[in-house]
């Protein structure tokens, strides 16, 4: 039998998932710090925390699987207590429970208190902001908003978000300045939907006063929108964004799909013809607007007609961005009732199709770019090169830009302005010039 050491604990957390994820873990480890404990991410730690995502079958089996692996640990005696947390258990407990028995404590999304308790800690309701942030020093996520009140049929988050509920402006600005003073100078926003911000609180979509807000604080350049929804989008955004120079002139907005009947069966509440009026009103409204989607193939009685619908429209509309992920199908969800009727092998060549037009269209997009100087912000240093990204690009999901460190120094965490010297279909190489 091992005998435990007297060594002080040191917790480590493992986050799986979206940006949402990451920034519950970052909330996690800003608790555990004020209560001085022992706190590292994705490093050696003898309890671990895994923050589960619950979104997608993939998702789903990679929480599963990095559970098992640490369960294994625990029973071989390198690691001594096990927590999971998260949506995949907040959505699947029971289940869990009685399949992984050697989990120590299995907590929903919005156990935070319990959780800390468990860790030997007490949720501390005056921090707001005080989050250990994992990202590049350069950014960092602010989560505007949790949960969604959308109906979307193939969709499972209200299920482990619970309704949506907005967090108030002077909160967001006063987490904002905490951020900016250790160094963030560039913020993503996210929520399940950021359009929907402040109905609930004040009666009316406001993530327009909040930007407004945002722009004040010292310290930040570039603020990015993620997660925004189609139908009811809030226009005087765009007059923010055109006015503000802060804001980038880029939209996260994933449509899902085109065709007319499955917009319906989705529960989507628009059309083909509403969805490509409001692209154009987006292009009309901030000339040079980057517009990131990403879409979903193989949704239950998607035919060949409307697949080929979909595609003509991708080549039609030219997004500067997209992601295109095969159906997975969801229990608990409303589209769960119809049957999951498009072949696996279908829904891959489907999206490597939808993947292959797109790679197209940013080679040639990006290729218009060469000659161009830029103003980035570096990221990172990999291998050889120094890593950066545009304001048209957000970090882990776009187009980067790539400094060649044998001939070229750039400061990690600093805007520079980067001169495009050649481009591939998703990449873009650059060396610094001054202005």
């Amino acid at each position: 039998m091992r005998t435990k050491s007297l060594k002080k604990n040191k917790i480590n957390v493992v986050t799986l998932g979206c940006s949402k994820n990451v920034y519950d873990s970052e909330v996690l480890m800003g608790q555990l710090k004020a209560n001085d404990k022992e706190v590292v991410h994705e490093e050696e730690g003898n309890i671990v925390v895994i923050n589960t995502c619950g979104f997608i079958a993939n998702a789903k089996e990679e929480s599963v699987n990095t559970i098992l692996e640490y369960v294994e640990k625990k029973e071989a005696g390198t690691v001594d207590k096990v927590f999971v947390t998260g949506c995949l258990s907040e959505r699947y407990k029971p289940d869990l429970e009685k399949e992984i028995p050697n989990v120590d404590n299995y907590f929903g999304t919005s156990d935070l208190p319990n959780l800390l308790k468990a860790l030997g800690a007490d949720y501390k309701h005056e921090l707001i902001g005080e989050r250990l942030t994992t990202t590049p020093k350069n950014y960092a996520y602010l989560k505007i908003a949790e949960g969604c009140d959308r109906p979307c049929s193939f969709c499972a988050i209200p299920l482990m978000r619970g309704k949506h509920k907005s967090k108030s402006i002077e909160d967001l600005v006063e987490e904002t300045h905490k951020l900016a003073a250790k160094g963030v100078k560039e913020l993503v926003l996210i929520a399940q939907d950021l359009t929907y911000y402040g109905l609930d609180l004040y009666k009316k979509r406001n993530l327009a006063e909040l930007l407004k807000e945002l722009v004040k604080v010292d310290g930040i350049e570039w603020i990015r929108l993620h997660y925004a929804f189609p139908a009811g989008f809030p226009m005087d955004v765009l007059e923010v964004m055109n006015q503000e120079p802060k804001i980038c002139n880029y939209l996260d907005i994933p449509l899902q799909h085109i065709a007319d009947s499955v917009l319906k069966s989705m529960r989507r509440g628009t059309t083909k013809e509403k969805t490509t009026k409001l692209l154009q009103e987006f292009r009309a409204a901030v000339p040079g607007i980057t517009i990131r989607t990403t879409l979903i193939v193989g949704y239950p009685g998607e035919t060949e007609e409307d697949f080929l619908t979909l595609k003509n429209w991708v080549q039609e509309m030219r997004f500067e961005r997209l992601g295109c992920f095969t159906y997975s199908h969801e229990e608990n969800t409303h589209a769960y009732t119809l049957e999951d009727n498009v072949p696996e092998e279908v829904k891959e060549q489907r999206a490597a199709e939808i993947m292959e037009i797109q790679s197209q269209i940013s080679w040639e997009l990006n290729q218009e770019k060469v000659g161009n100087t830029y103003r980035c912000i570096i990221d990172r240093k990999e291998g050889q090169y120094f890593i950066g990204r545009t304001e048209f690009d957000s970090p882990d999901v776009d187009n980067e830009v790539l400094v060649d460190a044998s001939k070229h120094y750039v400061k990690v965490g600093e805007y520079v302005n980067l001169k495009v010297t050649e481009a591939a279909d998703f990449d873009l190489y650059a060396e610094p010039i001054t202005l």
